[in-house]
């Protein structure tokens, strides 16, 4: 498995000779409105995605820091776009719903199939679904392939706990952090922090892994140095990859 980072919570994941992509955010920096308050981008992407995608990875499309405007143009190329029950309705083909525990198979060009399944994710604390919206995480596997968790915007360790209890040991964990804050949620964490990635990865088991979510936007509380830090401990496990930097996991 191969991943390459964009920036933000974007990136380019080679998986079975797929190339997938979570969260696409291509705009350049500004503000950017939703509903009366507006998110700052601080930085653009760090490369154009210009080979063929074979899907999109798509935790939630009501926040334009993790699907902008250049972002949902990029989703008409993409023959399928994985993401919540909301996001089909808002959105339409190629977005599809991936129910919590429901999946589907992706056809690999060596005749197997990647695995795609759901998974919960809590962008904020207990009871805030209402207020942020729903979000989804995704679970990668397949004969020969490594298990990938995807977090999307998920600030609850006790999901992590769940997914862990349904999934066993991860491969390689990507998980979403920068301690996201607004004032939406007064002072609570919209997603992980970097102490959480690293609690997130022990509570995995991962072998590998790989925060995403965590710079470019100015509402993000905790960034690289943080992560740096918090991960210190996992060694050659842990990459915070610098935009457009890719990395071979596994």
């Amino acid at each position: 498995m191969d991943i390459r980072y964009v920036g933000g919570p974007t990136a380019v994941l080679e998986i079975g000779g797929l190339r997938l992509l979570t969260d696409p955010t291509f705009d350049p920096p500004g503000d950017y409105p939703i509903g009366d308050r507006a998110l700052t981008k601080t930085a653009g992407p760090a490369f154009e995605v210009a080979e063929p995608v074979d899907a999109v990875l798509l935790s939630h499309d009501q926040h334009p820091d993790n699907l902008d405007r250049a972002g949902r143009a990029f989703l008409a190329s993409v023959p399928v776009v994985l993401s919540t029950g909301s996001a089909a309705a808002r959105l339409g083909p190629p977005v599809r719903a991936l129910p919590n525990w429901t999946d589907t198979s992706l056809e690999r060009p060596d005749g197997g199939t990647l695995r795609v399944t759901g998974v919960p994710a809590q962008h904020g604390p207990d009871g805030s679904e209402h207020l942020v919206g729903e979000v989804t995480g995704f679970v990668l596997d397949g004969e020969g392939l490594p298990t990938v968790y995807v977090s999307g915007d998920n600030a609850s360790l006790d999901v992590v706990r769940a997914i862990a209890g349904r999934v066993g040991p991860v491969d390689v964990a990507v998980l979403f952090a920068g301690g996201a804050r607004t004032p939406l949620v007064g002072d609570a964490y919209l997603t992980l922090t970097s102490d959480d990635v690293a609690e997130a990865a022990s509570v995995l088991g991962a072998r590998q892994v790989v925060p995403l979510h965590f710079e470019h936007w100015a509402h993000f509380t905790q960034g690289r140095d943080t992560l740096l830090k918090a991960l210190a401990g996992l060694g050659e496990r842990a990459h915070v990859l610098e935009p457009g930097e890719a990395v071979t996991l596994l």
